[in-house]
């Protein structure tokens, strides 16, 4: 997809505040359902329950790869759709830490831009399900975001 169609997206998602669209465009998201829930400023990334996204059908519990690729995503589609990057940008490093189990209900993260530069961004992000304060997983990301 080229710079100008992807900017034109994101003005268009901004100004419909409907962010279907942006978030159809990448295959893995479309997949997993993940939705975009605009709180003010703020975006809430949703990951709705599943019966496909299950990993241990005792608990039921959500796969851990599941968790991870949703934290990942939603990382990815905070730069794309909030910092003003023009192109896709490429995941570097991925970093997760697994704090409880992600029980058969939806899913919810947050993302925090630590640091933007010309070339990498750091992106914290965090993922819960009952509540913001019990968080069922904490991830850190490094993205290329210079383009070349």
């Amino acid at each position: 997809m080229s710079k100008v169609n992807i900017e034109q997206m994101v003005r268009a998602a901004h100004e419909s505040k409907n962010y279907d669209p942006l978030l159809d465009m990448i295959p893995y998201a479309r997949l997993l359902g993940i939705r975009c829930l605009r709180l003010g400023d703020d975006a809430i990334f949703q990951l709705p329950a599943n019966p496909d996204n299950i990993g241990n059908p005792t608990l039921p519990a959500l796969h851990g790869g599941v968790i991870a690729g949703f934290m990942e995503h939603s990382a990815l589609l905070h730069l794309l759709m909030f910092m003003g990057i023009p192109h896709m940008p490429k995941i570097i490093d991925f970093s997760i830490d697994y704090l409880r189990a992600g029980h058969f209900r939806d899913t919810y993260a947050q993302c925090q831009v630590w640091r933007q530069g010309r070339r990498v961004a750091n992106v914290a992000i965090t993922a819960w399900q009952t509540t913001r304060t019990e968080p069922i997983a904490t991830a850190r990301a490094h993205f290329k975001v210079d383009g070349a």
